[in-house]
C-alpha cells in the first residue's frame, strides 16, 4: 500500500511538472484589443507588446476622466485667460459685456442683461470689495465653481486666500471676511437697472482694490471687450491641458482631488513641475481630449440624471443638475457637475429657481418633439402658452453647440424676451420661431439659425410662480414648422 501510493504521488509531480511545461500562451479578446500572454491567462505573464498596450489605455482612459474631472477648472482657467491675454484686463479689473457683439465670448450668457466680471488674484494676498446701494447681484466663486459667499448685500467685503492669514484689525473695520478655497476668486456681478444711467453709476461705485491699499485705495474700475475677440469656450487639443497645468499649479489641491492628480502624473501634468509631455504623452493626451468632450457631450446632451427632469414625455429638462456645493450625500457630483459647467458657468442657489421657487429657472432641450437633435438647417416653432409663471420675465436663448456661446448670425440675434414688443396670438401665448427661414409677418418672434450648425436653446423664468412649480402651466417641446 505504502509503495502504490509512492508510486501515485510521482506520478502526480510529473503530471504537474509536465503539464507546467507544456502549458499554451493565451490571446484573448477584450473591448481595447486582443492581449498575449506567456502561458494561459491565470498563469501567465503579459508580454512585453501587451504591457504596452495596457499602459498606453491606462493612461488614456485616466485622461478621459481627467477631461470630465477638470472641466470646472479648466472653464475658469480659460475665462480668466480670456479676460486677461486678449482683453488686456489687469488683476481684479471688471470687464462690463452689454452688447451682442461683447457677449459673444461667453458661455451661456443672457443676451437680455449685462455681465459685470472681474477675476482676483489673491497670491499677493487679500482684496477688498465694497458693494453699493442699489439694483445689483452678485456672487463670489472659487476656480472650481464652487460659491463662496453672495454679494448683493451692500458692504465692504474681504477676500483672503488658501493658507492667509486675516489681517489683524479687520474684523473690527466692518468687513465680511471670507476665506476662498482657491487662490483666485470669481465675482459674477449683475446690474439688474433697466435704466443704462442708473446701471452705470452703480457700476463706478463697486471699488475693488488690494487690502494694502485700503488708507489709500486705487480702485481698478471697469473696462470694456470694445471690439476685440475673446472667447471663455474650453480650449480642445493640447491648449486644453496646458491651461489645466499651468492652473493646478497657482492652486492647492483639494483632498477629493488628489487620486486624479495622482492619474496625471504620468501623462507628464504633475504640481509644482513644468509641463513638457513627450510625444507619447501628446499624443494620448491630444485623442483624449477628444474622446472626453465626446464623453461630455454624451453626458451633457442626453443627461441620464434624476435631477434633470421636468415632465415625462417631454425633451425639456432642467439644466441646472448640480448641487451648488458639487456634493451628495455620499459622494461628490462628478457627472452632475460636468454636464452642468460643461455648457454653462457658476452655480449658486439662485440658478435653482425650480426647487426654491426663487431666482431662475433654467431649462433645457437639445432635441424637437420628434426626438431629432436640434438642426441650424431646419425651422422650428416653440409654442409658449398664456400667463407664462414668471414674477419677473422670461427669455429663450439660442446658443451654438460648438462653443455653447450665443448663436452667431448675420442679424445678431440669438433671445426673444417676454420685456420685448412680441407678437402674441389672441389667448396670450406667443409662438417663438427659429430656423434659418424668417417667417413672413412674424419676423419679431424669430431667432435665425445657421445652416450646418447645431444649437440649443435655455428658457429661463425669472422668479418662477408656484403655476410653474406645480407643474399647471408646463412647456411644450420645440416642434419641426410644417
Amino acid at each position: 500500500m505504502r509503495g502504490f501510493l509512492k508510486f501515485t504521488l510521482t506520478c502526480f509531480c510529473v503530471f504537474c511538472i509536465t503539464a507546467g511545461m507544456t502549458a499554451q500562451a493565451e490571446t484573448i479578446k477584450t473591448p481595447i484589443g486582443s492581449l498575449s500572454f506567456t502561458h494561459d491567462f491565470a498563469n501567465g505573464y503579459p508580454t512585453n507588446a501587451t504591457v504596452k498596450k495596457l499602459y498606453d489605455a491606462r493612461d488614456f482612459q485616466r485622461a478621459c476622466q481627467a477631461y470630465l474631472w477638470s472641466i470646472p477648472i479648466v472653464s475658469m482657467a480659460q475665462w480668466q485667460y480670456a479676460y486677461t491675454r486678449q482683453l488686456g484686463a489687469e488683476n481684479g479689473q471688471i470687464v462690463l459685456t452689454e452688447s451682442y457683439d461683447d457677449k459673444v465670448g461667453g458661455i451661456t450668457y443672457n443676451a437680455t442683461t449685462p455681465y459685470a466680471i472681474p477675476f482676483i488674484d489673491l497670491a499677493d494676498g487679500p482684496w477688498v470689495v465694497v458693494m453699493p446701494e442699489g439694483e445689483v447681484r452678485g456672487a463670489a466663486h472659487d476656480m472650481w465653481q464652487i460659491g463662496i459667499t453672495q454679494i448683493t448685500e451692500p458692504g465692504k467685503y474681504l477676500f483672503v486666500g488658501p493658507g492667509q492669514d486675516v489681517p489683524s484689525g479687520a474684523k473690527t473695520e466692518g468687513y465680511h471676511i471670507f476665506q476662498s478655497p482657491t487662490m483666485t476668486v470669481m465675482l459674477g456681478i449683475r446690474l439688474m437697472s433697466a435704466d443704462r444711467d442708473v446701471r452705470m453709476n452703480i457700476l463706478k461705485k463697486i471699488d475693488i482694490y488690494p487690502y494694502a491699499e485700503r488708507k489709500n485705495p486705487k480702485p481698478r474700475g471697469y473696462i470694456t471687450p470694445n471690439g476685440k475677440p475673446w472667447l471663455a469656450a474650453h480650449p480642445r487639443g493640447m491648449e486644453y491641458w496646458v491651461r489645466l497645468s499651468d492652473v493646478l499649479n497657482r492652486e492647492p489641491v483639494a483632498e477629493r482631488d488628489r487620486f486624479f492628480m495622482a492619474m496625471l502624473r504620468p501623462l507628464g501634468i504633475e504640481k509644482g513641475k513644468p509641463f513638457k509631455p513627450t510625444k507619447r504623452q501628446k499624443l494620448i493626451l491630444t485623442q483624449a481630449t477628444m474622446v472626453g468632450e465626446a464623453m461630455a457631450k454624451a453626458n451633457d446632451f442626453a443627461k441620464r440624471m434624476e435631477e434633470a427632469h421636468y415632465v415625462d414625455g417631454l425633451q425639456w429638462h432642467f439644466a441646472t443638475v448640480a448641487n451648488p456645493d458639487q456634493r451628495a450625500e455620499y459622494y461628490d457630483q462628478l457627472d452632475e457637475r460636468a454636464a452642468w459647467l460643461y455648457e454653462a458657468v457658476t452655480n449658486d442657489p439662485a440658478m435653482h429657481g425650480q426647487k426654491t421657487g426663487k431666482g431662475q429657472v433654467y431649462m433645457g432641450t437639445y432635441k424637437d418633439k420628434d426626438g431629432d437633435w436640434l438642426d441650424g438647417g431646419r425651422n422650428y416653432v416653440l409654442h409658449v402658452p398664456p400667463n407664462a409663471p414668471a414674477e419677473a420675465f422670461w427669455s429663450i436663448t439660442l446658443y451654438d453647440v460648438d462653443t455653447r456661446c450665443l448663436i452667431i448670425n448675420e442679424q445678431k440675434i440669438a433671445d426673444r424676451s417676454s420685456r420685448m414688443d412680441l407678437i402674441k396670438n389672441t389667448d396670450g401665448s406667443v409662438d417663438i420661431y427659429m430656423g434659418p427661414d424668417a417667417p413672413k409677418g412674424k419676423e419679431k418672434n424669430w431667432i435665425p439659425t445657421v445652416e450646418g450648425k447645431a444649437w440649443f436653446p435655455y428658457f429661463r423664468l425669472y422668479s418662477p410662480k408656484q403655476a410653474f412649480l406645480d407643474r399647471i402651466w408646463v412647456l411644450p417641446d420645440i416642434e419641426k414648422a410644417r
